[in-house]
């Protein structure tokens, strides 16, 4: 898992890159929203989708796709095996192994998509500076 800062670092960095923005054009500031409103993602989406859909369907949300297609094929095949074979101790297995892997991420959602859109941020202001 990727090393996610705390909470103050992320909220300090994220003040630094609104002052950056601000300091932007009337009109490289309206280019630069039109693309971040497009693009920035919602800690609270993350959050439900983590715990509603433990599959790995957070992962997807922020782009991360070969963690997401992981998480679905472990759950997948652990359902699999819980529900049509006589392996279903090791299917269940396999289900806590996501949910134990997934369980931090969800307490930490916050942060890793505040962490995600820093990022983004960083990454559309070098357009437009």
């Amino acid at each position: 898992m990727e090393l996610i800062r705390n909470k103050e670092a992320l909220r300090l960095e994220e003040n630094e890159l609104r002052l950056r923005i601000a300091a932007l054009s009337v009109e490289q500031k309206r280019l630069y929203y039109a693309q971040e409103l497009q693009q920035i993602k919602d800690p609270d989406t993350y959050a439900a989708l983590n715990w509603f859909f433990i599959a790995g369907l957070h992962h997807f949300y922020l782009g991360k796709w070969q963690k997401g297609v992981m998480n679905l094929i472990l759950m997948a095949a652990g359902a699999i095996l819980c529900i049509f074979t006589v392996y279903t101790l090791f299917g269940a297995a396999l289900i806590l192994f996501v949910f134990f892997i997934e369980l931090p991420q969800l307490f930490n959602s916050e942060n890793i998509v505040t962490h995600y859109n820093n990022r983004l941020m960083k990454n559309l202001l070098r357009q437009f500076e």
